[in-house]
């Protein structure tokens, strides 16, 4: 299965000066991931820039050295492309979190993440801390991960903000926490990663009325999802990414 088109954006949002958002891919290896930083400026920023990096060279490794992707975590249950993944984190991770454990706790960094890979008609994709991905199909949008934040931690009504906030995420604890799954891709499907500043503030149902516009292409449906978001109170950076197939 082919991807027919891919769009990304990534914006400060509509109150900060800072993104610490960013996105990347890899058309040739056929990777993908979007990422939620957080620190303040010249912290979360470098941090996500640094996070690109480390997954971008070590999921490059997988053309030309398949050994050199399982140093770190191997299961069965997953394909080859899936542990080369798991790996790209856990090594990514590990640098962030040993560059953490150096500075005061006003100095470090984390991020979250929502990754994908592609292995022939398979895409498997994986979740760390607050952003989320999607699959649209039919006209039908589901979340494939639930977020791992406070909301699902604490039932405070005080603080709708703060149940937002990440419970985990890169280079925060000494132990990852993820997700994952592997989906078999079908004619049509569209796959959405999004950051918080704009996943919490829509509906799946909003999320598939906006992914079928007629005449739209990925990009402006991006643009749309972030204005729509704004409109509703988003405050935060903003990043998507769609794949279509």
């Amino acid at each position: 299965m082919k991807l027919k088109a891919y769009a990304a954006v990534t914006h400060q949002g509509p109150h900060l000066e800072t993104n610490e958002d960013g996105y990347d891919f890899d058309l040739d290896q056929q990777f993908f991931f979007v990422l939620d930083g957080f620190g303040g400026t010249g912290i979360g920023d470098r941090a996500v820039g640094r996070l690109k990096e480390d997954l971008k060279v070590f999921l490059s490794q997988l053309a030309d050295d398949q050994d050199a992707t399982m140093p770190l975590y191997w299961s069965p249950r997953w394909l080859l492309e899936g542990n080369a993944l798991v790996n790209a984190m856990l090594n990514a991770h590990q640098v962030l979190f040993k560059e953490n454990s150096k500075k005061g706790l006003n100095q470090r960094a984390g991020a979250s993440a929502a990754c994908a890979i592609k292995a022939d008609d398979i895409l498997v994709l994986s979740q760390v801390g607050g952003c989320q991905a999607f699959l649209a199909r039919h006209g039908h949008v589901e979340p494939l991960f639930l977020p791992d934040t406070h909301q699902h931690l604490s039932v405070d009504p005080h603080g709708p903000s703060a149940l937002k906030a990440p419970a985990g995420g890169f280079g925060f604890f000494p132990e990852l926490t993820w997700s994952m799954r592997e989906v078999r891709i079908q004619d049509g499907d569209q796959f959405i990663f999004l950051t918080e500043g704009i996943a919490p503030w829509l509906t799946p149902l909003e999320l598939a009325h906006a992914l079928s516009r007629a005449g739209e292409d990925a990009h402006h449906k991006l643009n749309g999802l972030l204005k729509l978001s704004n409109s509703r109170g988003n405050t935060a950076n903003q990043t998507g990414m769609i794949l279509e197939f």
